[in-house]
C-alpha cells in the first residue's frame, strides 16, 4: 500500500476554483482501479491549504494515476499552475 498526504497552498481568490477543480479530480481519481482512497480536505483554521490524504494499491497504480489524463490536466495542468507552496508526507501504515 502506498500512502501520502499532499498539502497546497493557495490565494484567497483562487478557492472557489481549486475546490471545483479537487471535486472533479478526486471523482475521476477514485474511479481508478488501484486508487484505494483520494480525499481533498480544507485546513479549517487555514482556509487557503488544502491538504490531499492519498492511497494507493502499489507504486504501480500510482504511476498510473499520475499518468492519467484527468491528473495531467487537472493537477498538473491546472492545480500546480496555482499553487503557492506544495509539501508531500509519505506515509508509513503502522497497523
Amino acid at each position: 500500500m502506498v500512502s501520502f498526504t499532499v498539502r497546497l497552498k493557495f490565494a484567497a481568490e483562487e478557492r472557489a476554483e481549486v475546490a471545483e477543480t479537487l471535486r472533479h479530480l478526486a471523482e475521476a481519481s477514485r474511479k481508478e482501479p488501484g486508487c484505494v482512497s483520494y480525499i481533498p480536505h480544507q485546513v479549517e483554521d487555514d482556509p487557503d491549504t488544502v491538504v490531499i490524504y492519498e492511497q494507493y494499491k502499489d507504486a504501480k497504480a500510482l504511476a498510473a494515476h499520475r499518468a492519467s489524463e484527468h491528473f495531467q490536466k487537472l493537477a498538473v495542468g491546472g492545480l500546480y499552475q496555482r499553487m503557492r507552496e506544495r509539501l508531500v508526507e509519505n506515509l508509513t501504515a503502522l497497523v
